[in-house]
């Protein structure tokens, strides 16, 4: 009796879980003709995390480096999965730009300000695209423990 409630109990959550799949608008996760677009993201968050130590170090060249990064991967996902609102200026392009304002001037405050403000346009991106489940977050810890952000003059 009890293993067919368990049972019973097992359907319908697997039911309800693919109607609400069914639900979201379609992203191919996809393309034939390049990497996976969670493979994009994905290498988009660990610059996003080297660019807050790099920033947080006053790195200012490492930062640099990391939002041309970043800029790269979310090109290469609009021209792959065309329709993510990744290049909107009002998106994710006009944070990215104050970003980009905030390190040439090496201005701690403003780039703590303007890393918020792309980490927001990051989740605002995915709540657009029916993927608010993944909410991004100010890194809490190195993504790497080989990896010097600290300026090496």
């Amino acid at each position: 009796m009890m293993y067919r409630w368990i049972v019973t109990g097992l359907v319908a959550l697997a039911g309800s879980a693919s109607i609400a799949l069914a639900e979201q608008p379609e992203i191919p996760l996809m393309n034939d003709n390049g990497p996976r677009l969670a493979d994009l993201m994905e290498r988009a968050q660990t610059r996003h995390a080297k660019l807050w130590f790099a920033g947080k170090a006053g790195n200012w060249h490492l930062a640099a480096y990391e939002i041309k990064q970043i800029q790269s991967r979310l090109e290469d996902a609009a021209t792959l999965y065309p329709g993510l609102p990744v290049t909107d200026l009002t998106t994710m392009a006009g944070p990215l730009r104050a970003l980009a304002e905030a390190v040439k001037a090496k201005d701690g405050k403003r780039f703590e300000v303007t890393f918020d403000d792309v980490t927001r346009a990051c989740n605002a991106c995915h709540d657009a695209s029916s993927r608010g489940f993944i909410t991004i977050k100010r890194p809490t810890a190195p993504p790497f423990s080989n990896q010097v952000f600290e300026y090496k003059k």
